[in-house]
């Protein structure tokens, strides 16, 4: 309820996650688990931990970090942002995020899964929880509402103004950032074996 009232009308999708939002954060993580089947390489099986990892370590430090009593600031040009900017981080939804990838690989270890693959998911994992926050404060398309004078992700803000475009790449919305970073997890992660 908290996280809502604070970044409600930043955020463009909150609440349950729809079917876009899960191919995005889970997408890469099954196609690699299909080549895996048909394919049975160590650093296939580290990808795949990696990009659970990435998908797990920024959901957790977005969860986290927006309830931060700490602004959050831009990872780039570490000026403060309204929470739930996509880009910005706290060093609560930091540490979240190394939980969570270091939560998978715990999980792959249970599994019996190599430690290679382990080791993939907490540096992978990382790794793309924080392309996340780069690409969220860069690439990311950035919109503003002219009636409130505030950033968001919405093409209509809260208020019912049309925002208009004050960054970022067009069309490069949060889905595909998401998915970009599980990409970038999964590369780091099966290099970390290599």
């Amino acid at each position: 309820m908290r996280k809502r009232a604070v970044t409600g009308d930043v955020v463009e999708k909150g609440g349950e996650r729809d079917a876009v939002q899960v191919l995005a954060n889970g997408g890469v993580y099954a196609a690699l688990a299909i080549a895996y089947a048909g394919l049975p390489q160590p650093w296939i099986k580290a990808a795949a931990a990696a990009a659970l990892a990435a998908s797990t370590a920024d959901t957790w430090a977005t969860e986290i970090g927006t309830l931060s009593r700490h602004a959050p600031r831009d990872i780039l040009s570490f000026r403060p942002v309204a929470p739930g900017t996509s880009g910005g981080v706290t060093l609560a939804g930091t540490l979240a995020s190394l939980g969570g990838a270091i939560f998978i690989a715990i999980v792959v270890v249970i599994l019996g899964w190599p430690r290679s693959a382990a080791y993939g998911a907490v540096i992978g994992g990382f790794a793309g929880s924080l392309a996340d926050s780069l690409l969220g404060s860069r690439v990311q398309e950035k919109m503003w509402c002219p009636q409130c004078e505030r950033g968001t992700e919405r093409a209509i803000h809260s208020c019912g103004t049309i925002t208009v475009r004050a960054g970022g790449i067009p069309g490069i919305e949060n889905d595909m950032v998401n998915f970009l970073s599980s990409v970038i997890g999964a590369i780091v992660g099966s290099i970390c074996i290599l």
